[in-house]
């Protein structure tokens, strides 16, 4: 097989939306169909004790959430599909924007009683800044949900896109059917209840056809046939380009955790979804089809495997081909690394992988080598552009609540706050550890984590800050002065870089103005600042 076949033969893509609505279900649909589980897990049912694949860390399967994000890769048809699942809570919405820059295309999951909610505003705000590709699966039509045209007329108006059903569902709630495909003319019906792949499928090549009466009922196939006209006069046709750019979203019905729709979504997705994509960098646009190697890192996570307490960095192929025991220069360090053991996932599955092409996550043994947004290549000097960093909006101190664990506590938020959904400061003398995130359930998971994979107790104690500031000035003794009459806000992050935590933003509005010779600056990375 040649290099482009490769490349073409992939898919990769993220599966995003509002907590609840069913993400982490379809996730575990699609891996279904490609034959990579054999029975789906409840994602929230204390009943079933199986849990799903994609939600392999304790505290997802405890509160039924995604807090980290899944990589999953399978075949299907011939294509190598990489799903990048992602959490849905606000509070670790920086994770999921940072995997958006790993994918070439995303899967949005609504939910039909409810509609467009507030992160899914949000993430379809960063994928209309990034012209990301993105299909959208409105999920839960096993319930009693809204008005399949009143959900439409919702996506358009909110999230800013124009539409195109590529399916439609046959009623809703109790008296749900199935769903007709009108991208491929033919129906789909469905027995709901079960755990494993089942559908039946009957090519209706007009749906005039009085066999569509027989099947569904004759109530039930006028509704249908007055509402596949009414999609095909108020609806642009389908078109894969607009889809391409971002502008027009294709719209599936479906009910995930009961299979409606999902393998109508699956192979559509297959036809019309993007190949690997190169990315801008602070240099050149990077093409996939390059043939030198180039890949950047969009996520690290410590204890993937508990028993054997690793650290992982997420590697996305840009370009060229990734090859075991080959070295490749760090761009960040000016050094030359080379990996053993690189792998591929099934959420916590890992197996060896002696080669890997755009498109592909490869997961890499980390020794405290990586940090998010670093980038491997056959030796060009560049960076990869757009991977966002968050400044913290809430901070509290690190109080260790056994002595006798002191090394492990450090240990553990260091490489917990390595992963990037928060950050560590540092306050001299004393000391004193101070984390700062953008969501309050942050702290508990990371409280959780300390104590359940390092043997860490601590507790978090609320601090008067409300803004961090990184600081520099050309003027040494001026930043001295600062340093010195504002030492009880004065902390340093990981990398000893100086950082003024401001209690107020009525301070730091003054402080700005009382010392024009200090640059404040809102997060580490001055060059990808966001204010």
């Amino acid at each position: 097989m040649n290099w482009t076949e490769e490349i073409n033969k992939r898919r990769t893509f993220g599966i995003i939306s509002h907590p609840d609505a069913g993400k982490t279900t379809l996730t575990e649909k699609l891996l279904l169909y490609g034959g990579a589980i054999q029975v789906a897990g409840a994602v929230k049912s204390n009943k079933i004790k199986k849990t799903a694949t994609s939600d392999f860390m304790e505290i997802e399967k405890q509160r039924g959430i995604s807090v980290a994000t899944s990589v999953m890769s399978f075949e299907y048809q011939g294509k190598i599909i990489n799903i990048l699942d992602t959490p849905g809570h606000k509070d670790f919405a920086e994770d999921t924007y940072r995997t958006l820059t790993a994918v070439d295309s995303v899967i949005m999951v609504v939910d039909s009683v409810k509609g467009v909610e507030e992160q899914t505003r949000k993430l379809m705000e960063v994928c209309a800044m990034r012209k990301t590709p993105v299909i959208v699966f409105i999920n839960k039509l096993d319930r009693e949900g809204r008005d399949p045209f009143d959900l439409l007329d919702e996506i358009e108006k909110e999230l800013k896109i124009r539409v195109r059903p590529l399916s439609f569902p046959i009623n809703r709630g109790t008296l749900f059917k199935g769903v007709y495909n009108l991208h491929k003319r033919y129906l789909n019906l469905f027995r709901p209840g079960s755990q494993r792949v089942s559908e039946d499928v009957i090519r209706i090549t007009d749906i005039h056809d009085t066999a569509l009466d027989r099947l569904i009922g004759e109530k039930d196939a006028n509704q249908l046939r007055s509402d596949v006209e009414i999609v095909e006069t108020v609806y642009d046709p389908f078109d894969k380009e607009a889809y391409l750019q971002g502008t027009l979203a294709p719209v599936f019905f479906g009910s995930a955790v009961n299979n409606f729709g999902v393998q109508e979504l699956l192979e559509t997705f297959l036809e019309i979804a993007p190949p690997p994509r190169g990315r801008e960098t602070d240099k050149r646009f990077v093409e996939s089809t390059e043939s030198k190697f180039t890949g950047f890192v969009f996520k690290i996570h410590a204890n993937l495997d508990p028993k054997h307490r690793d650290r992982i960095a997420f590697l996305r192929v840009v370009s060229g081909k990734f090859e075991r025991h080959k070295y490749y220069h760090h761009v960040r360090l000016q050094k030359s690394f080379r990996f053993s053991t690189p792998f591929s996932f099934m959420a916590q599955s890992k197996s060896i992988v002696e080669e890997a092409y755009p498109g592909d996550v490869v997961g890499l043994y980390d020794t405290g080598n990586f940090k998010i947004g670093d980038v491997l290549t056959e030796g060009e000097e560049f960076h990869i552009r757009g991977i966002p960093s968050f400044s913290p909006e809430i901070f509290k101190e690190l109080i260790n609540t056994d002595p006798l664990k002191s090394k492990q506590l450090e240990k553990g938020i260091t490489q917990l706050t390595d992963e990037g959904v928060a950050q560590l400061f540092t306050q001299q003398p004393g000391n004193r550890k101070f984390v700062g995130t953008v969501g309050e359930l942050q702290f508990e998971v990371i409280q959780y984590r300390l104590l359940h994979e390092y043997g860490a107790s601590c507790r978090f104690q609320p601090i008067n800050m409300t803004r961090a500031c990184w600081l520099r000035s050309r003027d040494k003794k001026k930043l001295e002065d600062f340093i010195r009459f504002k030492q009880s806000s004065i902390v340093y992050d990981k990398d000893g870089h100086i950082v003024y935590l401001a209690p107020s933003e009525w301070f730091l509005k003054m402080e700005r103005e009382n010392n024009p010779e200090i640059e404040f600056h809102f997060n580490s990375e001055f060059k990808t600042e966001q204010v």
